[in-house]
């Protein structure tokens, strides 16, 4: 009997590769860069299901052209805006994403945000690395103390959640904004405020852990920025487009806001370049998920709901429209 085709946009943990290798006669791009459309599209042909990634813009004419043969799609990620879901609905091919597996590792990423920019980690790093340690200049790289201060997570779902309790275990207070409130149990203390805009007056730190969508999109511009007090310090880990970077970038530059720490990027993997020489931003490349029992938990429910769409079986972690 003859496996189903997948193809795979992109490599995975030896666990999950050996699963595919077992279950799938599998097309992986090896390009050493994402496919283009076009190059997906033609690679699909006859394909049964595909498994790709948040490099994968997935938009309406992607779905008008996508050969009927394509019975499901897993992405490789939580975040589903590289994905048009009117336009997989209105085809009828089920999508798929993985949440809940990456809780931890995100919300320890976030957490070493927190702590390399209010310590002024790269700086440090910086001076080791190039030979510029001087004990008589340490006094040049004075951070901020997280015990005592606020807080505020925007957000506080499982990885928000997640967050907070490693939060509290430095003496952080923690103030939130939601759609709703959350339970008293969940809060765990957690001070609720039902406008953003008032999160931000009382954060000290700010750490953002939403969804993309039309109403978060450059969610901290100039004006929100200006709500957060003086020498803030603000963490990204959740999409790069809730910032606005200019605006942000000005705001470093002053000293407005103290430091940042981002993991995601506006129209990653290019960077805005007014971060690059700034010396009180903490970057990294969108690595939130990147432990080897995550991407590997990540890649094996992604194969859980190919599985399942093309066995007709209910499918863990299916995206509705």
């Amino acid at each position: 009997m003859s496996k189903p085709i997948l193809v795979a946009t992109r490599h995975f943990p030896p666990a999950v590769e050996g699963r595919i290798a077992r279950d799938f006669d599998v097309i992986f791009n090896d390009l050493g860069r994402p496919f283009t459309q076009a190059e997906l599209l033609a690679a699909a042909q006859g394909a049964d299901a595909l498994f790709v990634s948040p490099a994968d813009k997935l938009d309406a004419y992607f779905f008008e052209s996508l050969p009927e043969s394509v019975k499901v799609i897993a992405s490789f990620s939580v975040g589903y805006d590289h994905i048009d879901l009117g336009a997989a609905a209105k085809r009828g091919v089920p999508v798929a994403n993985t949440p809940n597996v990456l809780t931890n590792a995100t919300a320890d990423l976030a957490m070493l945000l927190l702590l390399g920019a209010s310590r002024r980690a790269s700086e440090g790093q910086d001076r080791v690395r190039s030979g510029r340690w001087r004990s008589e200049k340490l006094k040049e790289l004075l951070g901020r103390d997280l015990g005592g201060k606020t807080l505020g997570i925007l957000g506080l779902g499982r990885i928000g959640q997640a967050l907070a309790r490693r939060a509290r275990a430095f003496d952080l207070k923690i103030h939130y904004s939601n759609r709703q409130q959350l339970p008293p149990e969940i809060e765990d203390g957690a001070v609720f405020h039902s406008n953003a805009d008032e999160l931000l007056g009382v954060s000290d730190f700010l750490s953002l852990h939403v969804p993309s969508t039309p109403e978060t999109r450059y969610f901290l511009c100039r004006r929100r920025i200006e709500l957060l007090p003086a020498g803030a310090i603000v963490v990204n880990t959740a999409r790069g487009n809730l910032i606005k970077d200019r605006d942000l970038i000005d705001a470093l530059k002053t000293g407005r806001i103290a430091a940042a720490g981002l993991d995601v990027f506006d129209g990653e993997p290019s960077v805005n370049p007014g971060y690059l020489d700034l010396p009180n931003v903490f970057l990294l490349p969108h690595m939130g998920s990147a432990t080897i029992e995550t991407r590997t938990a990540m890649g094996m429910l992604a194969l859980d709901n190919i599985d399942a769409v093309l066995s007709k079986a209910p499918a863990p972690t299916l995206l509705h429209v």
